[in-house]
């Protein structure tokens, strides 16, 4: 028997719709998978809480009774129970404090002055509360003390005033004092507390007794004045200053006389 070919047309729409059907079947399969496949839970939503109770005060718990404890008696005590108490200590005396050796005081200040224009020193002697002159300075003593034993250092401490006064001139009025010192000097330290002057310096050197007063006969005893006089004051000592040297005359040397050259004798005329 001989068998026919089909057409091509039906061959070729036969091939499409096997195509088409493996494409639907897919299609399911693949559904089917997703569809199997378990959803995620819904998201929770937040509900509020509940607002917390406002606490009140606490109640206060009625006070408790407590009985009053009973006294406790203390059993006596016998005497040789107690012990003999012990023998105060021995107490020193508290030595005195001895009162700080007071300086020594004199009445007479060694000092020492300089002329820084012409280099002229002098040394001298001012008595307590005698003002003393010397050249444009006035030296006042108040006081002069030398180091207590108990002192490290053996010092001799003035404390002066020096006032820059020029001399009166004649016809002309005198001119105020200024002061140029006021305070202590120091022997051994005479840079501590110097003189600030252009022209004058000065330094304490040493402090003295006066020399005693010559005695006088006892004069006989006369009723007091009616009134005292008043005490003068003190009068101003003028130190001596040392006078300038006359100036040296020089008398230039006289002229050595010149020697005049001997005057030239004609020539003789020789004869005719």
């Amino acid at each position: 028997m001989r068998l026919r070919r089909a057409p091509t047309h039906l061959l070729r729409r036969a091939g499409v719709l096997r195509r088409a059907g493996l494409g639907v079947g897919l299609g399911a399969l693949l559904t089917g998978m997703v569809a199997a496949q378990p959803t995620a839970p819904p998201a929770p939503v937040p509900t509020e809480a509940p607002p917390a109770p406002v606490a009140g005060p606490p109640e206060e718990a009625p006070p408790a009774t407590v009985a009053a404890p009973t006294p406790l008696v203390a059993p006596p005590v016998k005497a040789d129970e107690v012990a003999p108490a012990a023998a105060p200590k021995e107490q020193v005396a508290e030595k005195p404090v001895a009162a700080p050796i007071r300086r020594a005081r004199y009445n007479v200040a060694v000092l020492q002055a300089l002329d820084k224009v012409t280099a002229e020193t002098l040394r001298f002697e001012a008595a307590v509360g005698q003002p003393v002159r010397w050249k444009g300075l006035v030296f006042t003593v108040r006081a002069c003390e030398r180091s207590a034993p108990d002192e490290a250092i053996d010092d001799a401490i003035v404390y002066l005033t020096i006032d820059s006064q020029p001399r009166s001139q004649p016809g002309r009025p005198t001119p105020p004092p200024r002061e140029a010192f006021k305070g202590w000097m120091f022997a051994s330290s005479p840079g501590l507390n110097p003189v600030e002057h252009a022209t004058y310096d000065a330094w304490a050197i040493s402090c003295r007794a006066a020399a005693p007063a010559p005695t006088v006969a006892a004069a006989p005893v006369r009723p007091p004045a009616a009134k005292a006089p008043e005490p003068a004051e003190p009068k101003l000592l003028e130190l001596p200053v040392a006078k300038p040297a006359p100036p040296k005359v020089v008398t230039p040397p006289a002229p050595e006389p010149k020697a005049v050259p001997p005057e030239e004798t004609p020539p003789a005329t020789p004869p005719t």
